[in-house]
């Protein structure tokens, strides 16, 4: 029978000697169960360090979970900012974005991440920063900004009879031609 550890009951070095066989295990719990395991076993946080190749700091702070009984923890502080989209948040963020505004009872044309903040939050009770939404929609591929014209596209435009607007440059229009009216037709 092996020895009694130093701070972790039977029951607890089972349990994180079975978590440990665990195939789908994620490399940092690996690491604090290993932690937890050789401060049972007397190591300090220096030769912890050195051994799994991790922080002194992070040594002592799991060390301290084994000391404290608080073995059970070892899944409770995920690393990172915690993730405050869904699946269902950017289902509808994509699905707001590819639809006008005026569909959802708004009555400008086009959104604006600010705007699809809004919306989301009174939808879902999720807030994100405008800046975030903008993030968010272009690694969708998707933009709340109106699609450039290149300017062939806009000279191709201007001969065709069908825009109903002539554009033209500026130093080509005499002074006097300032004073005409000029006609806009908008198609829509």
């Amino acid at each position: 029978m092996k020895n009694q550890g130093k701070y972790l009951t039977p029951f607890q070095r089972k349990l994180l000697e079975k978590n440990l066989q665990a195939k789908n295990l994620r490399p940092e719990y690996q690491r604090r169960i290993e932690i937890m395991l050789l401060a049972d076993e007397g190591l300090g946080k220096v030769e912890i360090s050195k051994t799994l190749k991790c922080t002194q700091e992070t040594a002592r702070y799991w060390s301290g979970q084994a000391k404290a009984g608080q073995a059970h923890n070892w899944q409770d502080c995920p690393r990172g900012r915690p993730k405050t989209t869904s699946a269902e948040y950017l289902t509808r963020l994509k699905e707001l974005a590819s639809n006008s505004p005026r569909d959802y009872g708004y009555s400008f044309e086009r959104w604006t991440g600010q705007w699809l903040s809004k919306h989301l939050h009174k939808e879902l009770g999720i807030e994100l920063s405008s800046r975030h939404i903008n993030r968010l929609l272009k690694q969708m591929g998707l933009s709340t900004r109106a699609k450039s014209v290149n300017r062939n596209s806009l000279a191709q435009d201007n001969n065709s009879e069908s825009s109903g607007i002539a554009l033209r440059e500026l130093s080509s229009v005499s002074a006097s031609a300032s004073t005409q009216e000029w006609q806009l037709n908008f198609l829509g």
